[in-house]
């Protein structure tokens, strides 16, 4: 079952009254749970606790077939608390209940650096330690470099259990724990006392399946192994004697009440115009095909449980949530847009979806005007090209963890309809590779493209310089780690953060390079309306949907790249894993590495071919022209896709040259002159062309070209033709300066993979 805010495998049935169930952990722990029904009046209740006590209440708001269905779930008080600042990482007991559970966490942290323990604050911390210096991993494990996600990760070992789907860690994520897994240097002043996560462990949820017309009350007792040292070592290592809540209190205290706060000034009109001005530069460089900044609008709020309840009420969402953090602090949103979900047993291979959004245009008057401006927006070339980026770079985050071939946009350009707004929507699922989790597929996607840009890592990096302030939550996540290995979180975006009786709301629009500034300052604002105008109690609204894909040819009974190995650079790029789950489809093996790296690793891995990947910028800022040198001196076989393209161009003698308009997730249509690579790949136009995915700015004309044969290029009316490809076969080089592995060259993208593999060996 698929749906928005529910733990997302299957739900339990109903129970009798006080059914119960046992199990154990793979930690240890053994569990009781016990389902009881209630009436769904009691999340009601819920929600005015929630206001005054941690806790967290989640709901789905809207239906869409194969992707959301409705639910209301929620908890208060919490037993254990985690959160992260930056790479330290602390959990305090709530309660006696969580005390019992302390010493379990305490040496979950023990096993990623040397863990303080805090017994008068019932706490224990650990600082993650960077990476070693020298210490290597792979783009396909930069999802295990140390981090506060490998605390989690241990966390999640210790409750493991695949029969529950309500057992978990509930809570928020927040934007700068991306800094973690990507190279991107702080530069806003941070206030150190912020918090980059959030987690809560509640040993009590009540589910309430509007669709079933159902609705339990989940509670649970722990009963945790002897630790070593017995009850004195419990006491010292921040918990109790006891090894069992049993009996005990579930109660926490109190938190700070919201208060009433000075409402700061709203945004300088014009201000967020000149950031996209400044964003139009770097397209037209190449440093960017898309970005997403976001600047911030206020209003009061006397009480985040009545906002929450005025929200759910006027804007309906897939991603409905409300959480007391503690601290003065909450989060209140009717986020449109999935960020991962993750679903199914190892045995099935774990599904992992997500449903990026990028396409807006205001709802009609009625359902006429809807009509009009649904068929506007799906006649938008450049609305189109928005999504068609995001997804591009989406299928490429799957494919850095997911099997090979089973990336795949189940629902393209959809639409989902909102109290405000209409989105376009596509749909993308892949299978977890084996030796992959959840948390393998929440960090490669870390943070969406819709919420940042392309290439991601440069957006962010220019999403750091140019936005006035932190993101804290905006552009992060809220959701639920599932102990069962599941994993269902949605975007933190239409959300207000709220403290001291002020909320905050933080929105962006997705910008390119024929954005026009005015139009996109006055979309954010429309976007901050629905929140601002729900503060205030008026009227409400804010929204997101996905292809079929193409047919992939099927396998030849000898895979192309059987037994080769593959070496793919990685230029910094948010393609680039798609690249190589495509090259891993016909039977290679690969390896991905960032650029910079030892040339000797060259000779360890001694791969059969060398993949260039696309990249922003220039060549140069790469250092391309000495990876080229070493290549040649190895006689290595070379393929080089866009970046790739221009710097073996360039490093050959050709000149490289900058288009007065980039062409950035647009179709071209690329002819073929000859050559083995493209030679009789022209669709069925009988023209011996075919359409390709184009994101460039920088290129070559064929008399630019030197020590390679010009065998493809896009010839514009009246303009010089563009260099499409270039072969030396002799020296066992090609290139393309379009992307094969985006969704608009699906008809032809895995057959240029497969005949690079084949003449490579």
């Amino acid at each position: 079952m698929t749906q928005g805010f529910a733990t997302p495998n299957s739900p339990s049935p109903a129970a009798p009254e006080g059914h119960r169930t046992s199990y154990r952990t793979a930690g240890g722990v053994a569990v009781e749970r016990t389902a009881a029904p209630c009436d769904p009046g009691v999340l009601t209740e819920l929600v005015a606790s929630v206001e005054h006590r941690r806790g967290g209440v989640l709901s789905s708001g809207m239906e869409y077939p194969g992707r959301y269905s409705r639910w209301h779930l929620g908890y208060v008080d919490p037993c254990l608390e985690i959160a992260a600042r930056g790479r330290r990482l602390t959990a305090a007991a709530l309660n006696d209940r969580g005390r019992v559970l302390l010493p379990l966490i305490a040496g979950a942290f023990a096993e990623h650096g040397r863990a303080s323990h805090h017994p008068a604050q019932a706490a224990v911390e650990v600082t993650v330690p960077e990476p070693a210096p020298g210490e290597f991993f792979s783009e396909e494990q930069r999802s295990r470099r140390p981090s506060v996600f490998s605390v989690l990760r241990s966390i999640v070992a210790l409750f493991s259990a695949e029969d529950d789907p309500h057992l978990g860690l509930y809570g928020a994520f927040g934007y700068d724990l991306a800094f973690q897994f990507e190279p991107v240097e702080a530069v806003l002043d941070r206030d150190p006392a912020d918090r980059d996560l959030v987690l809560h462990l509640p040993d009590a949820v009540i589910v309430h399946d509007r669709k079933r017309e159902t609705c339990l009350r989940y509670t649970y007792e722990f009963t945790v192994p002897e630790a070593p040292g017995g009850p004195a070592e419990r006491e010292r290592r921040g918990g109790t004697a006891a090894l069992t809540t049993r009996g005990l209190d579930r109660a926490t205290e109190p938190t700070p009440a919201a208060g009433a706060g000075e409402i700061p000034p709203q945004p300088e009109p014009g201000s967020y115009a000149r950031i996209v001005a400044e964003a139009k530069k770097r397209f037209a460089r190449g440093d960017l095909f898309e970005v997403v900044p976001g600047h911030r609008t206020y209003g009061a709020c006397e009480s985040p449980a009545r906002f929450y309840e005025h929200l759910r009420d006027r804007n309906p969402a897939p991603y409905e949530f409300f959480f007391n953090l503690g601290g003065g602090e909450y989060l209140v949103g009717a986020s449109p847009e999935m960020f991962v979900r993750v679903s199914g047993t190892p045995e099935q291979g774990r599904r992992v979806e997500t449903c990026p959004i990028s396409g807006t245009i205001r709802r009609g008057e009625d359902a006429l005007g809807d009509a009009d401006n649904i068929r506007a927006l799906l006649t938008s070339a450049k609305e189109e090209s928005e999504l068609t980026m995001c997804t591009d770079v989406d299928r490429n985050d799957k494919s850095r963890v997911c099997e090979p071939g089973s990336v795949r946009v189940i629902g393209r350009r959809q639409i989902e309809m909102y109290s405000r707004l209409i989105h376009t929507v596509d749909h993308i699922e892949g299978r977890l590779r084996p030796g992959f989790d959840a948390l393998d597929a929440f960090l490669t996607h870390m943070w969406a493209v819709t919420v940042t840009g392309a290439p991601k890592t440069w957006a962010m990096r220019f999403i750091e310089q140019h936005e006035a302030t932190p993101r804290r939550w905006y552009g992060g996540a809220v959701g639920v780690i599932g102990f069962d290995g599941s994993m269902n979180t949605g975007l933190t975006l239409r959300t207000a953060h709220i403290r001291d009786g002020v909320a905050t709301v933080r929105v962006g629009a997705t910008l390119l390079h024929d954005s026009d500034p005015d139009a996109e300052e006055r979309e954010t604002f429309l976007k901050a309306r629905a929140l601002l105008e729900t503060l205030a109690l008026d009227d409400t609204a804010e929204g997101a949907a996905g292809e079929a894909p193409a047919e992939r040819q099927e396998p030849a009974e000898a895979p192309a790249g059987a037994g080769m190995r593959v070496l793919l650079v990685d230029y910094e790029d948010s393609f680039v894993n798609t690249l190589a789950d495509y090259v891993r489809r016909h039977g290679a093996e690969v390896t991905t590495v960032r650029h910079g790296f030892d040339p000797a690793l060259l000779d360890t891995l001694a791969p059969d071919l060398v993949v260039l990947s696309p990249g922003p910028g220039l060549p140069g800022d790469f250092g391309a022209a000495a990876l080229l040198d070493e290549l040649d001196a190895r006689r290595l076989p070379v393929f080089g896709v866009c970046l790739g393209l221009q710097a073996m161009v360039e490093h050959a003698g050709g000149e490289l040259l900058t288009l007065d308009e980039p062409v950035h997730g647009k179709p071209g249509r690329v002819r073929v002159t000859g050559g083995d690579l493209l030679g009789g790949l022209g669709d069925d136009g009988g023209d011996g062309a075919f359409t390709a995915a184009r994101y460039h700015s920088t290129y070559t004309t064929p008399e630019r070209v030197k020590g390679f044969t010009v065998t493809a290029a896009v010839e514009e009316e009246g303009e010089a033709p563009v260099v499409m490809a270039v072969e030396d076969a002799a020296a066992k080089r090609w290139a393309v300066q379009f992307h094969p592995e985006s969704i608009l060259t699906a008809a032809v993208g895995e057959g240029i993979i497969e005949r690079v593999l084949r003449m490579a060996r």
